[in-house]
């Protein structure tokens, strides 16, 4: 069902947590599911220097999560709007299909956060 990559994303996952005092925090969810998503970025010159996520939903949601971060870590914040939800299942080798919402959510989840981040910088 789940490739290695997705299990292997799962059982460890990279940067969960999260960043205190963070640029830009994004929230997204899936009523159809209950999978809950927040992404944290500390950004820099406008590179995203740090991020980090927590994620309360299944395995795929997880895996996504974290592959989503590792995708637009170092990236600047233009960079990391062009990830698509095609590309974070193209990096994990693949999600059942009753599973690409949880990687529409990682997509949602990264532009929140950039959102929440050049409000914040619009508002100082």
């Amino acid at each position: 069902m789940y490739t290695e990559k997705v299990m292997d994303h799962f059982e460890n996952p990279r940067n969960s947590g999260e960043i205190e005092n963070a640029s830009g925090v994004g929230e997204v969810g899936n009523a159809k599911c209950g999978d809950i998503m927040r992404m944290y970025l500390e950004v820099e010159d406008g590179i995203i220097k740090d991020v980090k996520f927590k994620t309360f939903g299944c395995g795929a949601a997880v895996a996504t999560s974290s592959m989503a971060t590792e995708l637009i870590k170092g990236k600047t914040l233009e960079e990391a709007e062009k990830i698509t939800n095609k590309k974070v299942v193209e990096e994990l080798g693949g999600l059942p299909s009753e599973k690409i919402h949880c990687s529409v959510l990682a997509e949602e989840a990264i532009r929140a956060a950039i959102k929440d981040y050049r409000e914040k910088e619009k508002s100082q």
